[in-house]
């Protein structure tokens, strides 16, 4: 008990001196009295003693689930969800819950940038890319939709992680889209990362990498989404990687990516809007104006629309899928945000360069790789075929190793 007290007192130090300005926390009256209380009764795991930080959308036994919203919490109760639980099997802590936007969608919370107080810290998991680079804990839950892990894992400075859709159970989780949602992670190092996959993915079958990956840039309007000065950052990046003896293939690729973001766009607004369709009936009043005009469209979205959005996901994994085969690809790399973080809270950034991965479901990794001339952090986007996050992982610490 002795250990586990250092390690809650450490990080609630670290919280006391920074936490008035990141607010990278939802409140909670006496959190050391329930940490110590908690640590008393840690389960002996790989992750033991291990404090984790939670996304306000994933229900945590005795902690309200507010989700960024002013709706009565008592409305959004549910059963802590899987992955929480099985992170205390492992003998995790749970620090607290994280600040995440309203319903883990555009409306942000109040977190700030952990490098510029000034910029946005990306989201939707905000907060729980914000904690871990401040230190408040080695790892923090997040979820995906778009690019809620990586986008901000980017401008936060850490590594995020987002498995294969549907490899770790969403349950108990309050869903945004559920034909796309997929629960990530942020850790400091791909190490973190990978601790956390073998608790929490469906029949891990272990790191594994062997030989360098070879690596594919998907050229074309998809890439050109990028900032002028993200896409320069991004190529001095590949000449890293080709100076440390990676082959690079530059291939045409999504190059009907307006249509990819259309039909992403479409489906995950109707199906928020089902999600929310008996809440946002008695409480309208209460979403924030962004969330509540996204609901309003999405119910204007039929039934065949949403089927053809999911039949979607399946043939751009195809179409990705026989790319690699075709040229020789083990991994799509690529910026994992237009650029550095964007100046004001008003906005968590654009994630159009998540997107695509996300509705295909593939597996991301993204990676902190230096920084931008105005000091704030870059991301490199990992993209991996379906279902192989073990070799993403494992080719991860090699790449990871370039930009130490």
């Amino acid at each position: 008990m002795g250990d586990i007290t250092g390690v809650i007192d450490a990080a609630l130090a670290r919280i006391g001196q920074r936490e008035r300005q990141l607010q990278a926390l939802v409140g909670e009256e006496d959190r050391r009295g329930r940490l110590v209380r908690e640590g008393r009764e840690l389960a002996a795991g790989p992750l033991e003693g291990m404090l984790v930080g939670v996304k306000d959308i994933f229900h945590v036994a005795g902690l309200e689930t507010r989700a960024g919203a002013a709706l009565p919490p008592q409305v959004l109760t549910g059963l802590e969800a899987v992955c929480v639980t099985a992170l205390k099997r492992a003998g995790a802590l749970v620090l607290g819950k994280t600040v995440t936007t309203e319903f883990a969608y555009f409306a942000p919370g109040p977190t700030t940038n952990p490098h510029h107080p000034g910029h946005t810290p990306g989201g939707s998991s905000s907060g729980s890319a914000a904690a871990v680079a401040a230190g408040y804990c080695p790892l923090a839950l997040g979820s995906q939709t778009v690019g809620s892990v990586i986008r901000p894992a980017a401008f936060c400075g850490v590594v995020g992680f987002k498995p294969s859709y549907g490899r770790v159970d969403a349950t108990g989780v309050i869903y945004y889209s559920p034909a796309v949602d997929t629960v990530g992670w942020f850790a400091r190092d791909v190490e973190g990362v990978s601790r956390v996959a073998e608790v929490l993915c469906a029949d891990w079958r272990g790191i594994g990498a062997g030989r360098r990956p070879v690596l594919g840039v998907p050229e074309g309007p998809y890439l050109e989404q990028a900032s002028p000065a993200g896409l320069a950052a991004f190529r001095e990046q590949v000449r890293k990687l080709e100076a440390a003896g990676y082959v690079v293939q530059r291939v045409a690729a999504l190059g009907e990516i307006d249509q990819i973001n259309e039909r992403h766009t479409r489906l995950i607004a109707g199906e928020v809007a089902r999600q929310h369709a008996v809440w946002f009936a008695e409480y309208e009043a209460r979403y924030r104006q962004r969330t509540a005009e996204l609901i309003r469209w999405g119910q204007g979205i039929d039934e065949a629309e949403i089927a053809a959005g999911r039949a979607g996901r399946r043939a751009l994994r195809e179409q990705l899928q026989a790319l690699m085969e075709r040229d020789g690809i083990d991994l799509w790399i690529c910026p994992s945000a237009l650029g550095t973080a964007p100046e004001g809270l008003d906005s968590t950034g654009d994630p159009a360069l998540n997107l695509p991965w996300t509705h295909a479901g593939l597996p991301v990794l993204g990676l902190p790789v230096g920084r931008a001339a105005n000091g704030l952090p870059l991301g490199l986007q990992c993209a991996a075929g379906w279902h192989c996050d073990e070799v993403l992982l494992g080719w991860g610490r090699m790449l990871a190793e370039v930009f130490e």
